[in-house]
């Protein structure tokens, strides 16, 4: 079953390229799109179950054997995120086209979206599977790319004012990167992963932090980690709510894949533990803070998507395999909840002509659907028991507090402060927007407002009156909101044997020898 693992990067790319030359054709190009998109999802599935039950799988690429040559590795970590990244953006792919439908720019969509969307797609995948620094360096910046392009859709000057500011973070971060794998490969003489294993802890011990320091700086950024997250929350906002949702949902965990990977499989021994548990606790409550302060859904959704990163690192900073599961398994929560979230955020954008909360409000009288729709996935966020976020930070806090140490119970404190602020975020979104009165500014009928378009223009709705909710907000719209939602709680029923397959990958990472054995079989050269 080798030959699945290049696919979730191969299909995405040939689907791009498929995309460019049927530009003019923008119902071929949705077709191409969600056939592709489908096909890496059950692709993604397969992969997790073949290395759930025969370990890592690897393919050298091009038939050049490791170290020299390029190796893909799906073993359980990397196939899971490919699971969950794969239905995420499938989702927010029907999302987009059921936005372009609705705003009447169906014949005439902007041609580059879909290819830049798949090439998208392909970069995460292949930094899931990369298995070398430097082909997780190409990964990032595939996927840099193609977000600098959906991040500036319609050229509007709040995107490309937004847009040059996450250009500057992205190209530091990617400088930082490189010259760290120029210090790696110097030191060591490969940038193989499996083979890194053994080089690296030959080095002498301030050798190898300084690697440690400079890679978790530059995935640090990556992750919007604090204080190197204040690109985040003026970035995201500012792109339609298809583009803002991939963002929040997929990319700042990919930075989290990265630390996960090189934190576990390249250094060992916790020597970064503290630093790490420190950037946690105020990443929480830094994040949280801002959050508490805003008027605007989506930056508010930003400032907890920056929070709630910190309870990913507390897992990853307390170096015990109950701490990486839950961590693994917050991930995975995440990625789902958060995009959820912010295709919601959409839906009350479109329904209330704005996401500022002080021009909102009857939302629950006046769309129950959306009012679900929020509802939910809100609660899930702020960790309400019985649901997956719950489960997560219980598993987090149950890890902290094995730990035992004065640190880790700062940890646990903040962890269940930032909750209790998540919830009362939650709580005066829920009460301004949705439960008092309408505002009078208010669209009394859809043709008074406006909504976001994928080309950035401003599209007038169609003039329908109030409480014709699928016609105000289309059903390719609601229905990948449903199926996120649906999945989410999906997450908590099934949340015992996802624990298992978490903790099954959280103890092959400390192992590290599953990893190097499925890559150099007859022993690390």
């Amino acid at each position: 079953m080798t030959y699945l693992v290049p696919l979730p990067v191969v299909m995405p790319l040939i689907g791009a390229a498929l995309t460019l030359l049927l530009l003019g054709r923008p119902r071929a190009q949705r077709w191409v799109s969600l056939t592709v998109l489908t096909a890496t999802v059950a692709v993604a599935a397969m992969l997790l179950v073949q290395s759930s039950l025969n370990g890592p799988l690897v393919v050298e690429v091009g038939g050049w054997a490791a170290p020299i040559g390029i190796v893909l590795v799906a073993d359980q970590l990397a196939a899971l995120m490919l699971v969950v990244s794969a239905a995420v953006t499938l989702c927010v792919l029907v999302y987009s086209i059921g936005q372009g439908m609705a705003d009447g720019n169906e014949e005439t969509p902007l041609s580059v979206y879909h290819p830049t969307y798949l090439v998208l797609t392909a970069g995460v995948c292949n930094a899931f599977l990369s298995g070398d620094l430097f082909n997780l360096y190409v990964g990032f910046e595939i996927l840099l790319v193609a977000s600098y392009v959906l991040l500036t859709l319609g050229s509007t000057e709040t995107r490309i004012r937004a847009g040059t500011t996450y250009v500057v973070v992205s190209l530091l971060s990617s400088v930082i990167f490189l010259v760290a794998i120029g210090l790696v490969y110097a030191a060591t003489g490969t940038l193989n992963l499996a083979q890194l294993v053994d080089r690296l802890d030959a080095l002498p011990d301030d050798v190898r932090l300084v690697l440690q320091g400079m890679l978790l700086l530059a995935f640090g950024i990556k992750a919007a980690v604090f204080p190197l997250s204040a690109w985040l929350p003026d970035s995201y906002p500012t792109a339609p709510a298809p583009v803002t949702a991939v963002f929040a949902g997929l990319l700042t965990k990919v930075g989290v894949y990265a630390i996960i990977r090189t934190e576990t499989l390249l250094f060992p021994g916790g020597r970064t533990a503290t630093l790490l548990l420190v950037t946690a606790v105020l990443t929480m409550v830094v994040g949280i803070l801002g959050a508490v302060a805003q008027s605007d859904i989506k930056r508010l959704l930003s400032f907890t998507l920056i929070s709630h990163i910190g309870y990913m690192l507390f897992g990853v900073g307390l170096t015990t395999a109950l701490g990486l599961s839950a961590a693994i398994f917050y991930v995975v929560h995440h990625i789902t909840i958060q995009t959820t979230l912010f295709l919601a955020a959409g839906l009350v954008e479109r329904r209330g002509g704005s996401t500022a909360m002080d021009r909102l409000g009857g939302l629950a009288r006046l769309s129950p659907l959306l009012a679900v729709l929020f509802f939910v996935p809100a609660l899930n966020l702020a960790g309400i028991p019985p649901f997956s976020g719950f489960l997560g930070k219980l598993g987090l806090v149950q890890a902290g507090i094995d730990n035992g140490g004065v640190l880790a119970w700062i940890l646990v404190a903040g962890g269940l402060l930032t909750s209790l602020l998540t919830l009362y975020a939650i709580a005066r979104v829920w009460n301004l927007a949705f439960w008092r009165a309408p505002h009078p500014d208010m669209p009394a009928v859809v043709g008074s407002a406006t909504a976001a378009r994928t080309d950035g223009a401003e599209q007038p709705h169609q003039v329908v009156t109030v409480g014709q909710t699928g016609a105000v907000m289309p059903k390719m719209m609601i229905a990948p909101t449903v199926a996120l939602v649906a999945f989410g709680l999906v997450l908590t029923l099934v949340a015992g044997p996802l624990f298992d397959l978490s903790t099954d990958a959280a103890n092959d990472l400390l192992r590290r020898t599953p990893y190097v054995e499925a890559v150099f079989p007859g022993g690390t050269p």
